[in-house]
């Protein structure tokens, strides 16, 4: 009776420990909101409305990438895959501006909406970062184009917080 009550013990202390890991809490880096809204200007490229898509590594709290998506921002021409280099920096309100940068985008035709990223950079637990007073600076074709916050604007629903 005792290796019945021993066997049966060990069983259900299996079965807890495998529920444990099943209920276990994933890693806690997140960023949110994980898309944010901006009105950009360009100058005399133009502008308009971009998403801006911010991820933090599950694994490396401090790693983090921004992706930069545009259909009212558009090439004049036909660009290569990973042709643009660009460099995109944020307002930290709760310390040292941080910069994103690389050259990330996909190949895009004449007239195509603009996409930038995933641009990695270093963040810290409590960042909220805008890109309100930040900017966009692209070098395409060894013409470099900067992108700021268009007057009057502001990023929506509101700062990336990094945990």
């Amino acid at each position: 009776m005792n290796k019945r009550i021993g066997s049966g013990a060990a069983v259900l202390a299996g079965a807890l420990a495998v529920t444990g890991l099943v209920f276990a809490p994933t890693a806690s880096a997140a960023v949110t909101p994980t898309s944010a809204t901006i009105t950009a200007s360009c100058g005399i490229f133009g502008g308009g409305t971009a998403t801006l898509t911010a991820t933090q590594s599950t694994t490396d709290p401090t790693a983090a990438t921004m992706t930069l998506t545009s259909s009212a921002i558009t090439t004049p021409l036909a660009l290569n895959q990973n042709s643009i280099a660009s460099t995109l920096t944020m307002v930290n309100n709760t310390g040292p501006n941080r910069v994103f940068s690389g050259s990330v985008n996909p190949a895009m035709s004449a007239g195509s909406s603009i996409t930038v990223g995933p641009l990695p950079g270093t963040v810290a637990v409590g960042d909220s970062l805008t890109f309100n007073g930040g900017s966009l600076k692209m070098v395409i074709l060894g013409i470099t184009i900067t992108c700021t916050t268009a007057t009057g604007t502001s990023q929506s629903p509101g700062p990336f917080v990094f945990s």
